[in-house]
């Protein structure tokens, strides 16, 4: 069994990847990008996943559902309210349903289940707590909830800090326990290391259990060269005082991850990155495709059985 640690647009990639090449896959994802907007409990990450693994995900966007209109939000702007998260007319079934169920007193993990069921995904989803958690980015402007910065406000502020609100309470469920300690090796996707894995890191048991089986972690750079493949990783990790490279994300990692796959053109940061007592593989990081996805799940794969 692989388990991977999965936040957004990168993650998503790889999942499907390597779904297509092992039945025995757990996702367990991001909480921290999680917003209550409408009344209504969203989960960005976990649904990116779950439309992705159900064949629903909108590639061009790399959100929301494939074919989705928008009518909900058009009439929400035409009477003065906030429209700038965009929820789809059928991604809002999926919103509706599950603040329905944690009003009936079900779990998150309860309801991502049914809801991956319903949707014909085979591989478990799991989040990683069912407590709320909270990526708050800390701007000149004032704090603000990460899809404030990086969707109402196009990520421009300058970011001076990153911080998790509710993780220092939150709690791993027993299936994320069970699933890391269980797996013969996890798996952190090319996501950004600071808002798509860092929540996940600040969960004191998620950290304590992925810091016990550190020589079965491996993960993968989302960063090439001096930059990330997409999104402001580079904005939080100079905030947190990283270096933007391979080199940075190993250091951010050293604890929690035995291993580091990057791109074979930054195998000159191999060294450095050794220095921390990180195994370092190289090989081509990008996945372009569908065929890229299986490649670069292949390749993961094969180390995890070595």
């Amino acid at each position: 069994m692989i388990t991977v640690l999965a936040g957004g647009t990168g993650s998503v990639k790889l999942v499907r990847g390597l779904a297509s090449v092992s039945k025995e896959i757990t996702a367990v994802c991001n909480v921290g990008d999680n917003i209550w907007l409408y009344g209504l409990y969203v989960c960005p990450d976990i649904d990116t996943i779950t439309y992705g693994l159900a064949g629903l995900l909108d590639q061009k966007r790399g959100w929301g559902i494939r074919g989705d209109t928008f009518s909900f939000i058009r009439q929400m702007e035409a009477m003065g309210q906030p429209a700038w998260f965009a929820l789809g007319d059928r991604d809002l079934a999926t919103h509706v349903y599950r603040t329905e169920m944690l009003r009936r007193k079900k779990s998150l993990t309860e309801i991502t289940g049914a809801i991956t069921e319903m949707l014909g995904v085979g591989q478990k989803i799991l989040p990683a707590t069912d407590d709320e958690v909270e990526t708050v980015i800390s701007t000149p402007k004032g704090a603000m909830h990460l899809q404030e910065f990086w969707v109402k406000n196009g990520a421009r502020p300058a970011v001076t800090g990153v911080t998790f609100r509710g993780a220092d309470s939150a709690r791993p469920t027993r299936q994320v326990v069970d699933a890391i300690r269980n797996s013969e090796k996890i798996i952190m996707a090319p996501a950004n290391p600071v808002s798509s894995i860092g929540p996940m890191l600040a969960i004191p048991g998620v950290r304590r259990e992925l810091e016990r089986a550190r020589e079965k972690v491996i993960a993968v750079s989302p960063i090439i060269g001096g930059g990330p493949v997409s999104g402001p990783a580079a904005k939080y990790m100079n905030a947190l005082g990283l270096e933007v490279s391979p080199a940075g994300v190993a250091r951010y990692y050293k604890d929690v991850a035995g291993s580091l796959v990057i791109a074979r053109t930054d195998s000159k940061m191999a060294g450095r990155i050794e220095l921390l007592g990180m195994k370092v593989e190289t090989t081509d990081i990008m996945m372009k495709g569908r065929r890229g996805e299986a490649r670069l799940a292949m390749y993961l794969a094969g180390m995890a059985r070595n």
